[in-house]
């Protein structure tokens, strides 16, 4: 994004939790262009180079004191740091991903109400109003919250828990007068140069010929958002949560995504031609019409997902929080 727009209104120490990962770390490094000083937290050091201004506390989430001490002076909290959403992360047990996600969030929202930070920015996901049915030209005031014992994976329950803890904390005090401004952005899957979780997959997954099918609705359509411009929408949000802006973005949520829809397997053809030379074509559908082909398909599914879950329970895993 253009930083020089943003000098003047952004704010003068900004802490970005998850700022090792891939996201955080444009989002610090837009910060600190803009004239911020950074503070990117997390576990994880960023892969890239540190550029001035930026530094680095490596730390657990789930560990009060130090995010506690990391936003020391700080005026804006970006809180962007999260687990389970894709990878063996998925399958850890719903406790650690309780702690690592709903827990941190109140962390965040005591740290900011001891540290008096007037603004608190959460980074949440679509999945919080999705539930595996169609969602056409949904926006923030007509998709309510898909209900949260619903949701068959833990990411996707933790993030709409800490969500509404965010949005509840709107309008709270803080320890030393004033009160604390909250919102909430909704990204979809988040993509762009040097990107290290959704395409890399992809790429890995044709090269091994695992793409050669299409499954689902062949006209169904999503979005995805371009990293930098959820990185505008973040500092946007952020300057929203100002006396010179009124406030306008407080106790708000915000879908963010592109602005355009496409069909997943057409927006990956440039990427597996120039892997795997040729699309898939074979079409499975999810939904059980008459078809036995498309039971067998269905049941076979179910049972390699059961059978995963149970090699999983039977060899249990060793757990680290990654952004």
């Amino acid at each position: 994004p253009d930083s020089s727009r943003f000098q003047i209104q952004v704010c003068m120490r900004a802490v970005v939790t998850g700022g090792g990962g891939y996201f955080g770390y444009k989002l610090g490094c837009a910060l600190a262009s803009a004239g911020a000083s950074v503070v990117l937290y997390d576990i994880h050091k960023p892969i890239w180079k540190i550029p001035s201004g930026v530094v680095c506390i490596q730390a657990d989430v789930r560990d009060y004191d130090a995010i506690s001490a990391a936003c020391e002076g700080a005026d804006c909290v970006f809180h962007v740091a999260s687990y389970g959403m894709s990878g063996r992360e998925q399958v850890s047990p719903n406790h650690f991903v309780f702690s690592c996600v709903t827990v941190h969030t109140e962390d965040e929202r005591l740290t900011c109400k001891q540290r008096n930070i007037a603004r608190l920015i959460y980074t949440s996901t679509v999945n919080v109003v999705f539930g595996g049915l169609p969602i056409e030209d949904g926006d923030e005031e007509t998709v309510p919250y898909f209900p949260i014992e619903k949701h068959v994976d833990h990411y996707s329950r933790t993030k709409s828990i800490a969500e509404q803890m965010v949005l509840a904390a709107n309008g709270t005090p803080l320890a030393g007068g004033g009160m604390l401004y909250t919102c909430v952005l909704r990204p979809p899957g988040i993509y762009g140069p040097e990107e290290q979780r959704h395409l890399p997959r992809l790429a890995k997954n044709i090269e091994r010929g695992l793409l050669s099918f299409k499954f689902g609705d062949p006209s169904a359509k999503m979005n995805w958002v371009h990293a930098e411009n959820l990185v505008q929408a973040q500092i946007l949000a952020a300057e929203a949560l100002t006396p010179e802006k009124n406030y306008i973005a407080s106790g708000q949520v915000y879908f963010i995504n592109d602005g355009e829809k496409f069909n997943l397997f057409e927006w990956l053809t440039p990427l597996v031609r120039a892997i795997y030379t040729s699309t898939p074509n074979t079409l499975i559908s999810l939904t059980v019409y008459n078809s036995s082909f498309c039971v067998h398909v269905t049941f076979g599914m179910f049972a390699l997902v059961f059978l995963c879950e149970l090699l999983f329970i039977l060899t249990g895993c060793i757990h680290t929080c990654q952004y």
